[in-house]
C-alpha cells in the first residue's frame, strides 16, 4: 500500500492496517489515531511529530525509526522492535510496551508517565531527563543505561537491572526497588527519599551526596558502597550488610541500625567533637546533636561505642 492510498483509506474511517511494509517511509506529522499497525515493517520511518495516539504497533518493526516528538499516549507497543529508534521528546503517557526492544535507543527528554515497560530491553539506550513517574519497570534491562536526572518517582522497579546505568541526579522518591541488583549503580546526588529498596544489592554503588531520608535499606548489601556526604535521616538500615563502606559525612540522624555491624569509618571531625546518644524510641539507634558527623559501632553486647 502507497502512502497516499493509507491516508485516502484513513480519511475514509478505515483504521485496520495490520502487517504493511512501510519501511523507510516519510509520514512526519501525519495523523494515524487509533490504527493498528500490527506486525508492520516500519523500519527507518519518519513519524517525527506526527499523531498517533491510541494506535496499535504490537510487534511491529521500528527499529532505526525516528519518533522525534511523536504523540503516542495510550498507544500498544507490545514486542516491538524500536532498537536504535529516535524517541526524542516523544509523548507516551500510558503506552504499553511490554517486552518492547529499545536497545541503544533514544528516549532522552520522552515522557512517558505511568507507561508499563515490564520486561522491556532498554540496554545501552539514552533516558536522559526521561519522565517514568508511576511507571511499571519490572524486569526492565536497564544495563548501561543513561538515566540521568531521569524521574522515577512512584515507579515499580521490582527485578530490574541496572548494571552499569548512570543515575547521577536522578529523582526515584517513593519508588519500589526492593530485592532489585543495584550493583556499582551511579546513584551520586539522586534523590531516593522514602524509596523501599529492602533486600537490595548495592554492592560498590555510589551513593555520594544521595537524598536516601526514610528510606528502607532493610537487609539491604551495602558493601563497599559510596554513602560519603549521603543525607540518612530516618533512614532504615535494619540487618543491613555495610562491610567496607563509607559513611564519611553522612547525615545518620534517627537512623535505624538495628543487628547492622557497623566499623569504625573515616571520620573528617575530630572524634572528641563528637556527640551521641541513645535514642530512646528503639535500640540500636542514634541522633547527632551537634553540626559533626560520626559512624557507630556497636559491641557483641549492643553496647553502643566510637
Amino acid at each position: 500500500m502507497n502512502i497516499s492510498h493509507l491516508l485516502r483509506q484513513y480519511e475514509q474511517g478505515h483504521r485496520d492496517f495490520p502487517e504493511l511494509n512501510l519501511a523507510g517511509v516519510d509520514l512526519s506529522k501525519v495523523m494515524l489515531i487509533s490504527v493498528n499497525l500490527t506486525k508492520s515493517n516500519l523500519m527507518g520511518i519518519n513519524f517525527s511529530r506526527g499523531f498517533l495516539t491510541k494506535s496499535n504497533l504490537s510487534q511491529a518493526s521500528l527499529n532505526w525509526g525516528d519518533l522525534t516528538y511523536a504523540k503516542m499516549s495510550e498507544s500498544q507497543l507490545i514486542e516491538t522492535d524500536l532498537t536504535k529508534a529516535n524517541l526524542t521528546g516523544a509523548f507516551m503517557v500510558k503506552s504499553v510496551l511490554r517486552s518492547a526492544k529499545l536497545s541503544g535507543a533514544n528516549l532522552s527528554y520522552s515522557n512517558l508517565r505511568g507507561a508499563n515497560l515490564s520486561d522491556a530491553n532498554c540496554c545501552g539506550a539514552n533516558l536522559q531527563e526521561i519522565n517514568l513517574r508511576e511507571a511499571n519497570l519490572t524486569g526492565v534491562n536497564f544495563n548501561w543505561a543513561n538515566l540521568s536526572k531521569a524521574r522515577l518517582s512512584c515507579a515499580v522497579l521490582k527485578q530490574a537491572s541496572f548494571f552499569g546505568s548512570n543515575l547521577t541526579d536522578a529523582f526515584i522518591k517513593e519508588a519500589d526497588l526492593s530485592h532489585t541488583n543495584l550493583e556499582q549503580v551511579n546513584f551520586q546526588n539522586s534523590r531516593l527519599s522514602y524509596s523501599n529498596l529492602q533486600g537490595a544489592n548495592l554492592q560498590g554503588a555510589n551513593l555520594q551526596g544521595a537524598k536516601l531520608r526514610y528510606i528502607d535499606l532493610r537487609e539491604a548489601n551495602l558493601q563497599g558502597a559510596n554513602l560519603r556526604d549521603a543525607d540518612l535521616e530516618g533512614a532504615d538500615l535494619t540487618n543491613a550488610i555495610v562491610d567496607n563502606a563509607d559513611f564519611t559525612n553522612a547525615t545518620l540522624r534517627d537512623t535505624k541500625v538495628i543487628g547492622t555491624q557497623l566499623k569504625p569509618q573515616t571520620i573528617q571531625k575530630n572524634l572528641s567533637e563528637l556527640q551521641l546518644k541513645r535514642n530512646p524510641n528503639y535500640a540500636g539507634s542514634f541522633e547527632i546533636l551537634s553540626t559533626s558527623y560520626a559512624v557507630a559501632v556497636f559491641n557483641k553486647d549492643n553496647s553502643l561505642s566510637c
